[in-house]
């Protein structure tokens, strides 16, 4: 597997037709949600996320440049230090569907904010292969999300991370791997101010200290819980592992076996300022 797709040489494509399913009825069901869409357009108008186009919530264009961008998942650990010891071991591999740039980024923001159903599939294309790729043939996998907090929640009205999953999973791909809904974020104390915001910003140690405690695992006794199972964590966008790292913790509590974890986008840890001691 690549460690970075920048380093790459970009192959020649041949062209793509219309729709991403085999199967007449499925090509059938995108033509007419597509139909659909452009009639929604008339009343409620869209525009691109990425060129700012009008009557798409993406366009032909910058999806098939958003597919390109996912076309090769590759491990994204090394640029994320909280998942890195001093000794430059790995603490938890990352798979990542792609860079967070260009459409990619442009079209993570837009679903955040607005969760077009355009969107969601064609993000939900690229988590899928990359969760296959992690996967590596293992059926037994149970993925486990990383819940969005509450705040998040009741300001977009749903979870980026577990929609895009749900519509991951009808693949045929991912056939024999489960989905378990077991962590929760959860309200810390003795968090500093200059911390109790967003992680833009934050370094890496603010961000773990920050997220520290903040996901925990919940009992679910219907499904057999986590326990001795193997788990790969599932989020949007990795930065500098902090969150990642805390729901790894909170998964092995859980006495789930974590082999991994995936990512839609990774990007490079931010640079902030050193923290006033």
């Amino acid at each position: 597997m690549p460690t970075d797709p920048d380093l790459l040489p970009q192959p020649a494509w041949s062209a793509r037709h219309r729709g991403e399913h085999r199967q007449r009825i499925l090509k059938a069901a995108d033509l007419l949600a597509g139909a659909a869409a452009e009639v929604l357009a008339l009343a409620l108008p869209v525009e691109c996320v990425c060129c700012g186009r009008e009557d798409l919530a993406i366009c032909a264009g910058c999806e098939r440049r958003l597919r390109l961008l996912t076309r090769h998942p590759f491990r994204a650990e090394s640029a994320a230090p909280a998942l890195m010891d001093t000794d430059g071991s790995i603490i938890l591999p990352v798979v990542a569907a792609g860079i967070y740039r260009e459409e990619l980024a442009q079209s993570v923001l837009g679903f955040k904010r607005h969760g077009q159903r355009q969107l969601r599939s064609v993000l939900a294309n690229a988590l899928g292969r990359a969760i296959a790729a992690a996967a590596a043939g293992d059926r037994g996998i149970v993925l486990v999300p990383v819940p969005s907090s509450n705040s998040a929640y009741r300001k977009r009205g749903f979870s980026p991370v577990h929609l895009l999953l749900a519509t991951a999973l009808r693949s045929s791909s991912l056939n024999g791997i489960s989905c378990q809904d077991t962590l929760r974020k959860v309200r810390i104390t003795g968090v500093p101010e200059a911390l109790a915001g967003g992680q833009k910003g934050l370094g890496r140690g603010d961000r773990a200290r920050r997220v520290r405690g903040s996901i925990r695992a919940v009992r679910r006794t219907s499904r057999g819980g986590l326990r001795g199972r193997p788990c790969i964590i599932v989020d949007d966008v990795l930065t500098t592992g902090a969150t990642l790292a805390e729901a790894a913790r909170a998964v092995h509590q859980a006495g789930g076996i974590v082999r991994g974890a995936v990512v839609l986008a990774a990007t490079r840890a931010p640079v902030a300022p050193p923290s006033p001691t």
